[in-house]
């Protein structure tokens, strides 16, 4: 009994991943609403990646109640989804959303983030419709960087 209920608790804790497309990322950096777009693309390994993830979690525990949304775009392939990116995220615990970029034609959709972008990860771009402003570094970036981009933004 005590198993079932442990396995249980820990079910519940798991997000679902969402496979998206160029089309899912358009949405988000397109929308008037006035949510402030945190996107940060990463993949489990990428060292620096991996490393400035805590910065997002405390960004999104931060921002809880405001109209901000953080979304950590992975870059590993589709086919570790269920052997490396889905424990990984059970295993980090993240509460912030996490998607899975699944569009083949990776040229299309980096140009979609940012037209200089050269591809390389960490890369993080920042949406904010309500205010005209869009923030992208192709960096780590620290949670306090973070924290007062958003404010900006808000």
């Amino acid at each position: 009994m005590v198993v079932l209920v442990l396995f249980s608790a820990g079910f519940l804790h798991a997000q679902e991943i969402q496979l998206i497309k160029a089309s899912d990322l358009k949405r988000w950096i397109d929308t008037k609403s006035d949510t402030v777009y945190v996107l940060n693309f990463w993949a489990t390994w990428c060292s620096p990646c991996v490393e400035e993830l805590p910065a997002f979690e405390k960004l999104t525990k931060k921002f809880a109640s405001k109209k901000v949304k953080v979304i950590l775009v992975s870059n590993d392939f589709k086919k570790a989804l269920d052997t490396k990116l889905k424990p990984f995220v059970r295993e980090k615990k993240l509460q912030s959303q996490v998607v899975l970029m699944t569009e083949p034609n990776t040229d299309e959709w980096i140009r979609l983030v940012n037209p200089n972008w050269s591809g390389t990860i960490p890369a993080t771009l920042i949406v904010a419709h309500k205010k005209n402003k869009s923030y992208f570094f192709e960096t780590p970036l620290s949670y306090t960087k973070l924290k007062r981009l958003v404010n900006k933004a808000l």
